[in-house]
């Protein structure tokens, strides 16, 4: 894909991941759409590439945990940018809690919000007007807890389970549109979410390879000029997605042990 005059909206772009793919994918003369619930983040962002780059983002703030506010992103990119060729689908967050005391509640449906329904809900407003012009991308951000999930982050796993299954199915409906799909599997990387992990799991983690937001940006944008289906980073975090049932007894039965037996906090005490 020739990304040169293209346009994109990127999710969660205040930080981590989807800040460093809009820097790079401004690099490559991608016209940008920004979204993130920190207004002030976004406005820092758009003045830092457009004083590197020379064109400046459009910041879009929005809280994709609540029903309704992905239509409304995908409607104010569209006026903003005029198409969408590239949708980015960044955001995600994390609650810890077990699955008997999160449930269904609401801190359980906001996750599922941002994780899998507001990807969705972007792509259903945005993809047939890519597929109309024969052109276009959708890169979704899945994550290695989909084959290795650990305790108290069973919502996190099982939406990021639900977004892959999906990106796989909407690769094959559009086969031959002209709409390209990208899945990125992600293990341990320096992000804010990474941090928020950190203190629930304490230096146990210490010892898993760390990605940087920088060289994943690049993994992505590389695959999407190369028209890749699927990319895995850190290196590590291939193989354990090529050998999913290793890594999760492996997760089950060495990992989740020495997770409980150290930092984490009894699943019995949370509620």
């Amino acid at each position: 894909m020739n990304l040169a005059g293209k346009t994109a909206l990127i999710t969660g772009a205040t930080s981590g991941i989807g800040n460093a793919t809009a820097r790079a994918l401004a690099k490559e003369g991608v016209a940008l759409a920004v979204s993130g619930r920190r207004g002030h983040a976004l406005h820092a962002l758009a003045e830092s590439i457009a004083g590197t780059f020379g064109t400046r983002p459009v910041p879009l703030p929005a809280d994709l945990a609540q029903r309704g506010a992905a239509g409304a992103l995908a409607t104010q990119a569209l006026e903003a940018l005029g198409r969408v060729d590239i949708l980015v689908n960044g955001a995600g967050d994390f609650e810890p809690g077990t699955q008997w005391t999160i449930g269904d509640g609401e801190v359980a449906r906001a996750l599922l919000e941002t994780n899998y329904w507001s990807p969705m809900a972007l792509i259903q407003a945005l993809v047939p007007q890519m597929r109309a012009r024969r052109t276009g991308a959708v890169v979704n951000m899945s994550s290695l807890s989909t084959v290795a999930p650990l305790p108290l982050l069973g919502h996190y796993a099982s939406a990021k389970a639900a977004l892959a299954s999906a990106t796989t199915v909407l690769r094959m409906e559009l086969r031959r549109s002209g709409v390209h799909v990208l899945l990125v599997f992600l293990g341990s990387v320096d992000t804010p979410l990474h941090a928020k992990a950190s203190r629930l799991y304490g230096a146990v983690l210490r010892w898993m390879p760390l990605g940087e937001p920088e060289r994943a940006a690049r993994v992505i944008v590389t695959a999407l000029r190369r028209g890749n289906r699927t990319v895995s980073y850190p290196r590590g975090a291939a193989i354990v997605r090529l050998f999913p049932a290793i890594s999760a007894s492996i997760s089950e039965r060495a990992i989740v042990p020495t997770l409980l037996a150290s930092s984490v906090p009894d699943p019995l005490s949370i509620e």
